[in-house]
């Protein structure tokens, strides 16, 4: 399993919010390039970068912080946020993105979805699954839809989508825990790789996911308030 540290870009600052709530946001670091390297030199071999001003504005606010990130560390990144259109797909890709996460298009457009799969592959195309009771969020957890959560998973795997980002965004920057109900279901009912996200707080937490043999898991929060360190996590994986 690999885990992901998470760095979330607002106005070109690095921060967190609870639940997705912008006016729980909390500044971590003035410079999102230095946070990529601190997890980078811990040992990462991946990053997930979250545009959050992306899921409002269609321009990139965040493109030089997302550009320095992306040529500064020798590890693969992947972003999401708000990346609704073929063209902020291409871009990113362009600016040395090794994957793109879709979220709301794959419920609004599983069109346009199953067209960009054909043109960059499913290595490239991630889709991010957000829910609340089982229910499927779009439009940057703003809207909550009557969309079964994995009722969609299985639909996205036979249009050949082969990595999700399951967030259950009731946990998310809570402290929580994750949601291991929805990804053992996930486990059972479909062949996705699986990468959890959302509320894992504790050592418990990521030997349960082990165990579970998912693909990854996005770590935010909990690295960047102390409860968890980089090098134990890598230590309890082995």
């Amino acid at each position: 399993m690999i885990i992901l540290p998470a760095i979330d870009i607002k106005d070109n600052k690095c921060v967190r919010l609870s639940q997705g709530d912008f006016n729980k946001m909390k500044i971590y670091s003035l410079d999102p390039l230095e946070m990529a390297l601190k997890w980078q030199n811990e040992g990462a071999t991946y990053l997930h970068l979250v545009d959050l001003d992306g899921s409002k504005d269609e321009n990139l606010v965040n493109q030089k912080s997302i550009e320095d990130i992306i040529k500064g560390v020798n590890i693969p990144v992947q972003i999401g946020g708000g990346i609704r259109s073929e063209r902020k797909v291409k871009r990113l890709l362009e600016l040395g993105a090794s994957r793109v996460i879709l979220g709301t298009i794959a419920v609004e457009n599983i069109e346009l979805l199953d067209r960009l799969i054909s043109i960059y592959g499913n290595d490239k195309i991630v889709v991010s699954i957000d829910a609340k009771n089982g229910k499927v969020a779009t439009r940057g957890w703003r809207v909550i839809s009557e969309i079964d959560s994995l009722v969609l998973c299985k639909r996205l795997e036979e249009i050949g989508v082969k990595t999700i980002v399951y967030t259950d965004i009731s946990k998310d920057g809570m402290l929580e825990g994750p949601n291991f109900s929805i990804y053992k279901k996930l486990k059972k009912k479909t062949n996705l790789n699986i990468i959890a996200s959302g509320g894992i707080s504790f050592m418990e937490d990521i030997r349960i996911l082990k165990e579970m043999d998912l693909y990854g898991a996005i770590i935010g929060k909990a690295f960047y308030d102390n409860l968890l360190t980089f090098k134990e996590v890598m230590k309890c994986l082995k």
